[in-house]
């Protein structure tokens, strides 16, 4: 697998347990990709996590999912960096900071002021409004969400996340590249009304429902998951789901 002149690019603000993963994802589909922190602790953890983790190359290598010859030519497109300017020279730049408002609207702002005219600023939000973030921009037409799910290196999910302003070519960019990454693109329309577009609403919805049927006794944590995995054929429970998408699925 080659970069080719097509594939754009890619910054990702955020080194943690979904931007490391998701700059792994990038560099095999063939973009020369930087994972921006500020900690260079995470920085190292996340290339740990992206050279010998669960999900990571090698451990793809072993598996026999992917080539050694793929597996170092990704390895040589990824590069982490605490410097956002090297991030920022990107076509395309994914935010994966954490799910706090305030800090989401002040790294668009800031990536709005450090990336190139005409790149897209794409967001990994779990649901903040889209419109929102865009509105901190003076290039809303050039945002757009684009919800991974955990782990990204394994999940098809790509919900993609358009607002009245967003360009159809950004749309289709952002589609284009996900699919590109081996991902089942789905665009959907921004809302402020609720929280957590279309997937992590009816999560949200299942979550509290499993907790009520532990809460009253009916079913432990495990037995719940267990139930759900066999009945639904879902590859882990929603507890499961809960805690592998906060440990980073490290066992």
């Amino acid at each position: 697998m080659t970069t080719t002149s097509e594939l754009p690019r890619v910054g990702v603000i955020g080194a943690g347990v979904m931007g490391s993963g998701i700059a792994q994802v990038l560099a095999l589909a063939g973009c020369e990709t930087v994972c921006f922190d500020i900690s260079k602790e995470a920085l190292d953890e996340a290339g740990q996590a992206v050279r010998g983790g669960r999900y990571g190359l090698d451990r793809s290598v072993e598996l026999g999912k992917t080539s050694r010859d793929d597996a170092d030519a990704a390895l040589a497109r990824l590069h982490f960096s605490d410097d956002i300017a090297e991030a920022c020279a990107a076509e395309v730049i994914v935010e994966c900071v954490p799910e706090r408002l305030d800090l989401k609207i002040q790294t668009f702002r800031d990536l709005d002021r450090r990336a190139p005219e005409g790149a897209i600023l794409a967001s990994n939000t779990s649901g903040f409004s889209i419109a929102g973030l865009a509105a901190s921009t003076d290039r809303p037409e050039r945002v757009v969400g684009w919800h991974w799910a955990s782990p990204p290196v394994i999940s098809a999910f790509a919900e993609i996340v358009r607002t009245k302003q967003t360009d159809e070519s950004t749309v289709v960019a952002v589609r284009d590249l996900a699919a590109r990454c081996g991902k089942n693109p789905v665009v959907i329309n921004d809302t402020a009304m609720h929280w957590g577009f279309v997937a992590n609403r009816v999560y949200s919805a299942m979550i509290r429902e499993a907790a009520r049927c532990v809460d009253e006794g009916i079913a432990s944590h495990a037995e719940v998951d267990q139930l759900m995995v066999d009945c639904f054929r879902w590859p882990v429970g929603p507890f499961g789901m809960t805690k592998g998408a906060t440990t980073g699925w490290k066992k």
